[in-house]
């Protein structure tokens, strides 16, 4: 763990010297639909972030086909730096308060230097639904779980671009020891311009082998991301319902083959508070 600090750090330093000039933007937000793209905010932006997931269209009209299992998140992101940005959000999803800092390592340019985008990102997140047993000893760590990410992105021309998510998961507690309480995965994201302001976009995470109790899913999620002047609108449809890494990457319990998706969206938008003009 000591090595993996230090290899972390000396990146860090080492890319803190390079120009920002030229650099590819390769997805045009900084997320992509549920997980987060290689973007970050420039230094002195803000941005307000709106998530709704519903439930299963599956439950027919009775269920408004998933509007009335409806969640929320509300985040604010906010720019350090060109490269590093953090993040604050409240999800009614089990009531989860999460945090986030994210750092670009190395930017994709437009001519020489790196030929992809690499960006660092920590997640910490807290549920605060009350304890199932109030009248047992309960831990305040119980209710924590950890992300860590490498998201490792390369733009190839104008309407192609990919990304790729190792992924670390870490859960303080679990239901049982059968239940592990970290779990790696691989994710993986595209991007295809459609039209100059419309975008199709997709991603997925495979877990590794043997890691989720038997009932959970791989998430997969598909949206159209429209751009505006201001503002940033990603529809989906996607078998995860949850909007932290824990909950979409860990714990999806709706199978596309079962007919478990439901529909989403993200509206984002941008404030100057210092910086550019």
């Amino acid at each position: 763990m000591r090595k993996l600090i230090f290899i972390f750090v000396t990146l860090l330093s080492v890319s803190a010297t390079a120009q920002m000039e030229g650099w590819v933007q390769t997805f045009k937000d900084t997320r992509i639909i549920n997980g987060h793209s290689v973007e970050s905010n420039f230094k002195g932006g803000m941005k307000f972030v709106i998530s709704h997931r519903f439930g299963a269209i599956s439950g027919g009209a009775y269920e408004a086909f998933g509007l009335d299992q409806a969640t929320i998140r509300l985040g604010l992101d906010y720019g350090i730096t060109d490269r590093l940005t953090v993040g604050l959000g409240r999800s009614s999803f089990l009531k989860t308060v999460d945090a986030f800092g994210k750092y670009r390592i190395f930017v994709q340019k437009e001519s020489g230097g790196s030929p992809v985008s690499v960006t660092a990102i920590s997640t910490t997140a807290l549920e605060t639904v009350k304890w199932a047993e109030p009248d047992r000893q309960n831990f305040f760590t119980s209710r924590l779980f950890f992300a860590h990410q490498l998201l490792i992105s390369r733009r190839f021309n104008e309407d192609i671009a990919i990304q790729i998510m190792p992924s670390l998961v870490h859960r303080n507690i679990v239901p049982d020891p059968s239940v592990k309480h970290d779990v790696i995965s691989i994710g993986a994201a595209g991007r295809y311009q459609l039209t100059k302001k419309m975008a199709l976009q997709a991603e997925a995470y495979y877990v590794l082998a043997n890691q989720l109790a038997p009932g959970y899913y791989m998430p997969i999620s598909i949206g159209i991301d429209i751009e505006t002047k201001g503002h940033q609108f990603q529809f989906s449809v996607s078998n995860a319902r949850g909007m932290t890494e824990k909950f979409f990457i860990t714990e999806t319990q709706n199978s596309w083959a079962e007919g478990g998706i439901g529909l989403g969206f993200n509206i984002t938008r941008d404030f100057r508070i210092r910086g550019r003009k």
